[in-house]
């Protein structure tokens, strides 16, 4: 059976039908059909990462096509939840316009006089917290939520960036090492755990422990004063940058990194780590 003609459209409409028609069972795409919230997830969390870099970058024809793939996975998790009888993207849509409606009084509402940036801030501070308590009314009888330390940390956020700030949180009430080098401690700690759960073999085990390892080392970060996710984006770079030296060198040799060995890579490596070393500065006579 053929599937429906579709046309490239500046109407949201267009986008749903697309969607729906991908999840059309029997004649939709058997990837698309297959997905669910959970597997879906990741891609949107790389989508919004896609969009920061084309803001990052200044490059607006880039932001407009990445903004749009942000938008499909909106449209995706609408579908789905649709399906299922939960919400539509109309809902969606409603949710988020009555939100940004009430959270703008100022703007919204007849109000004489003029707010100051800190005016606003605190009014949406207030409703935010009026709305979160409106959640929490709705929940079904007996069902409470302990009050917890860390439970105003956004669960949304980057794992890095959620691990530093669960750290800072705990470190408020005196949960922490008072010296990086007792944070080394740890990370060394956590490395030989690593290296007993690999003679196990369990792969639950080794991804716990390299979790553990992890988060130690956003320890360290915090303590020494580094933000982790700069610093593993420095780090990325510095990765690309010296293994595009290895790539260049081998293509002016004429050859493919097929072609290489894993000790002549190494030795490339080494000489783009060293061409990066800042020279000595000439000694005083």
């Amino acid at each position: 059976m053929g599937g429906c003609i579709m046309l490239p459209s500046r109407d949201i409409k267009g986008l749903l039908d697309i969607m729906a028609a991908l999840r059309t069972p029997g004649s939709g795409c058997p990837w698309d059909l297959e997905q669910n919230f959970a597997t879906i997830a990741p891609y949107t969390i790389e989508e919004a990462y896609e969009v920061a870099d084309a803001i990052a970058r200044n490059d607006l024809p880039d932001l407009c096509d990445e903004l749009g793939d942000l938008l499909l996975q909106v449209v995706f998790h609408a579908r789905m939840a649709e399906e299922q009888g939960a919400f539509s993207f109309a809902d969606v849509v409603e949710a988020i316009t009555r939100k940004m409606i009430r959270r703008h009084p100022h703007v919204f509402a007849d109000k004489n006089g003029q707010l100051s940036p800190s005016d606003v801030k605190g009014a949406w501070d207030r409703i935010k917290a009026e709305e979160k308590a409106e959640r929490a009314a709705k929940r079904p009888e007996g069902e409470t939520t302990a009050k917890s330390l860390l439970s105003g940390i956004k669960a949304g956020q980057p794992a890095l960036t959620r691990a530093m700030e669960l750290q800072r949180k705990a470190s408020s009430v005196g949960f922490d090492w008072n010296d990086p080098r007792a944070v080394l401690h740890k990370i060394r700690e956590e490395a030989d755990e690593i290296e007993t759960a690999l003679d196990r073999n369990d792969a639950d085990e080794l991804a716990g422990e390299t979790g553990d390892l992890l988060f130690a080392l956003v320890n360290l970060a915090r303590h020494v004063g580094a933000d982790p996710d700069q610093a593993l984006r420095s780090t990325n770079t510095k990765f690309e940058r010296r293994f595009g030296y290895i790539e260049r060198t081998l293509a002016a040799q004429g050859r493919s990194l097929e072609s290489a060995s894993l000790e002549e890579m190494d030795s490339l490596w080494n000489e783009a780590k060293n061409e990066e070393r800042p020279s000595s500065p000439p000694r005083a006579r």
